[in-house]
């Protein structure tokens, strides 16, 4: 009975470290241009994992306002949180903004592997991924991929 007895003490004398632990910011993000696989502009930060490896990752992908990224699809879920701004999602072969849904600060949502969607930035928008790794991307059309584009004077 006292070892029950003095559990409240115990965590009272917890608390303060519990809540220290619980409070303490998070190392910054390291913010670089976005893998060339994804149209020119956006910038990507590494959360957790590895997403060139396999095992599961969390990256966030800043984007200015109006940015697009065509029609294009994963090999795995895609779990999606907005940050910052409004996120337009479009599910289909082809990029059309009216055909949109709008996802705002806080808003959730998962694309499931190979489904076709493609999205843009209204305003400044960031946008937090997490999936397992390695990251693909695979674009509809072929055209759409920046890695395909031809240098100046093609």
């Amino acid at each position: 009975m006292r070892l029950f007895a003095s559990a409240p003490i115990v965590l009272l004398l917890l608390a303060p470290a519990l809540s220290a632990q619980s409070t303490a910011a998070p190392p910054p993000l390291h913010w670089g241009p976005a893998p060339a696989v994804f149209p020119r502009g956006a910038q990507m930060a590494v959360v957790s994992g590895d997403p060139g490896k396999a095992g599961r990752f969390t990256i966030e992908l800043s984007m200015p306002g109006g940015y697009r990224i065509p029609p294009h699809f994963h090999p795995t879920d895609e779990h999606v949180q907005i940050k910052q701004g409004t996120f337009l999602v479009g599910m289909g072969d082809k990029l059309d903004l009216k055909q949109t849904t709008p996802m705002a600060v806080g808003d959730t949502g998962t694309i499931r592997a190979k489904e076709h969607h493609f999205g843009s930035a209204r305003g400044a928008t960031i946008v937090e991924v997490t999936a397992m790794g390695p990251f693909a991307m695979t674009y509809v059309n072929a055209q759409d991929d920046p890695q395909n584009a031809k240098p100046a004077g093609y």
